[in-house]
């Protein structure tokens, strides 16, 4: 029997409390400086509480108003950001799939070594393979395109490593029933294997995303047109001019529109989410 402690609940309330209030409070006066007019954001100490600019601030992020830095539209740049989150995305489940499939279901000498080959990436830090990577990318003519920003990294170690967990799993009997029963190789992945792998593919899914929405370091050296900066990057160019000629409203505005369809995902998702990582770890 477990010795009920209320002043361990009281404590572990209060830690929970502490700990939500430490994230979502820098996320509050994020919102409410996106509400104010410039001349109140500067005001020091800012007000904390929500203006009568909300409307005008975020439309005039969205059409691209900003007089400092980047002058491309929100909307432009989140349409870019979420072409590269969705490619990436999908692009690493896609092939993390099929790699994992490879290397559990087909005997073909070598595949143990091309498997820990692909292991050893994620022991690569990113700068590494930066310069060389950038290379062939400028000189295949990828610079300043979609291609450019995603092809280069729709490789994933990770997922290709938890995917062949999850399929050695896969009871061999399953696999001999599928046999007899005339299912050949892609058959059996597509009848059987995808929908087993559902929950751990929206788990992947959902860090994929926000893996993808919020690059920052490899579209900053692939761009140089706005029209292809994601808006990661926009928010950074925001701010370029210094502190005293930059529209803070403007930039919390976007900042706020920036974090909505990663948040959105989560939020759609979470249910799916958390079974698939509770699975992964079965």
């Amino acid at each position: 029997m477990v010795e009920r402690r209320p002043w361990l609940d009281r404590l572990s309330h209060l830690i929970l409390i502490l700990g939500v209030v430490i994230v979502a409070f820098p996320l509050y006066v994020a919102f409410v400086a996106s509400t104010q007019s410039l001349e109140q954001v500067r005001q020091v100490p800012l007000s904390l509480w929500p203006g009568t600019h909300m409307v005008e601030n975020y439309l005039q992020a969205l059409s691209g108003g900003s007089t400092v830095g980047s002058s491309a539209p929100v909307g432009r740049m989140m349409w870019v950001s979420l072409v590269m989150a969705m490619v990436i995305a999908v692009g690493k489940i896609a092939i993390s799939l099929l790699s994992a499939f490879a290397i559990v279901y087909f005997r073909f000498p070598g595949r143990h070594f091309f498997f820990w080959m692909i292991f050893v990436t994620l022991m690569l830090p990113v700068e590494v393979r930066i310069a060389p990577t950038y290379q062939v990318v400028a000189d295949l003519g990828m610079l300043n395109s979609y291609a450019g920003l995603t092809i280069p990294l729709i490789a994933s170690a990770t997922a290709t490593f938890l995917f062949r967990q999850f399929f050695l799993t896969v009871p061999d009997e399953l696999v001999e029933a599928a046999r007899m029963d005339g299912a050949g190789p892609m058959r059996f992945f597509r009848d059987i294997l995808l929908p087993l792998s559902r929950t751990s593919i929206a788990a992947l899914f959902v860090i994929q995303f926000i893996y993808g929405w919020n690059q920052y370091l490899w579209p900053l050296i692939t761009t140089t047109s706005e029209d292809m900066y994601p808006v990661v990057i926009g928010i950074k160019r925001m701010i370029a001019g210094g502190d005293a000629a930059t529209e803070w409203n403007l930039v919390m505005a976007t900042a706020i529109l920036a974090m909505l369809p990663p948040a959105l995902v989560v939020l759609l998702m979470q249910r799916w989410f958390v079974k698939g990582l509770i699975d992964t770890e079965k």
